[in-house]
């Protein structure tokens, strides 16, 4: 959603099957982490398709909604969606915000900074961006801790011996790490949380077509597989996913999350 050197999460189609339910999911409880209250300027970076923009229009009614990403594709999506009416969308880079400074009350970036190459930078941006007294948070799935919706995968990848896809900064979704990036941007009252989600899927149909779609990371390596590779995959994954008798398949995924307030 926010790299712009490698290309990644540029079909908002994919991107809604595969991650925008479980982003609107996880997405909720943080802004009811974040507890901001109704109305004011909202500004969304790396909104991808605008699963997430959508979710913080219908949760805090902002008088004035902004998302920013680097995937032009991605941005025409979000424009799109019924529940982004009003929204105003461009692309653009999370470490040079085309805004203003103190333009917002608020702002997010959801499940974006292990894909941004200066996380620091982005955050000074946000700091930057949102007003004094102002708050600006971020979630990112716990991938070094299994915590990523596709984990499943990638625990059956490992047991097979087979590199898994990964994020390029996947240390920026840690806790302390992100503590330490909220603190460095100047935010002060930081506070850190683990919001937990359930992910379910009707079947093993659904599991795997709703993953090896995806734009990102993990639909680039599940479709560089072998044959061989994915029907052993395939089996495994058969094997391993919880599900009951009538083959739902239900295992919890968890982000982690920061937030704090903008000094002054």
């Amino acid at each position: 959603m926010i790299e712009v050197k490698t290309g990644l999460f540029s079909d908002g189609s994919a991107y809604e099957r595969s991650m925008g339910r479980w982003s609107q999911r996880v997405g909720v409880n943080f802004l009811d982490w974040m507890d901001v209250p109704a109305g004011g300027r909202w500004l969304d970076v790396g909104c991808g398709n605008g699963a997430f923009t959508e979710a913080l229009i219908k949760r805090q009614k902002p008088e004035g909604t902004y998302g920013i990403d680097p995937s032009k594709a991605q941005v025409d999506y979000a424009a799109g969606r019924q529940g982004c009416a009003g929204a105003q969308f461009q692309t653009g880079d999370a470490q040079n915000l085309p805004y203003e400074d103190s333009a917002f009350d608020a702002a997010a970036m959801a499940l974006v900074i292990s894909f941004i190459p200066d996380p620091d930078k982005a955050a000074a941006e946000l700091a930057r961006v949102v007003r004094p007294g102002g708050v600006a948070g971020t979630y990112m799935w716990d991938t070094v801790g299994d915590g990523h919706p596709a984990n499943p995968i990638n625990k059956a990848m490992r047991a097979l011996g087979l590199s898994g896809p990964g994020a390029p900064h996947a240390g920026a979704g840690q806790l302390d790490r992100l503590r330490e990036i909220w603190t460095g941007a100047g935010f002060t009252s930081v506070e850190t949380t683990v919001i937990r989600i359930d992910v379910t899927h009707p079947d093993f149909d659904d599991f795997w077509g709703s993953n090896i779609i995806s734009t990102g990371p993990l639909g680039s390596r599940l479709n560089a597989l072998s044959s061989r590779e994915t029907a052993a995959l395939q089996e495994r994954l058969q094997m391993d996913l919880p599900h009951n008798a009538d083959g739902l398949i239900a295992y919890g995924a968890h982000a982690n999350a920061v937030k704090g307030i903008v000094p002054g």
